[in-house]
């Protein structure tokens, strides 16, 4: 009886912990073409703001890059606005950050 018991506890708390994980808010990642519209650098220069109009519904989409040889390629000149751009994104808090971020052509 003793057994059962602790059986059935076990597989009770393993449930509730994998109920509880399911159940919370994760960050959703989107992929996504498209030609740069605006390119705003911050004022410490560690990341910019980028406005992107997709390709396929003509949205614009605004993206926050801060991996730093993006950023760079943005004060190089390397990456300027109407360049086609290939980017993943995630918008868990609310804010449209980088995660990928290339030319579609290659760079």
């Amino acid at each position: 009886m003793k057994k059962l018991t602790a059986g059935f506890l076990f597989t009770l708390t393993v449930a509730i912990g994998v109920l509880s994980f399911s159940g919370t808010s994760q960050a959703e990642e989107f992929k996504m073409v498209g030609t740069i519209s605006k390119i705003e650098r911050a004022a410490d220069g560690k990341s910019a703001a980028v406005v992107l109009k997709d390709t396929k519904s003509g949205a614009d989409v605004a993206i926050i890059v801060s991996d730093e040889l993006t950023v760079d390629k943005f004060n190089d000149k390397r990456i300027v606005s109407g360049d086609e751009i290939r980017c993943k994104y995630d918008n868990g808090s609310g804010k449209n950050i980088s995660k990928i971020f290339k030319k579609t052509a290659g760079c």
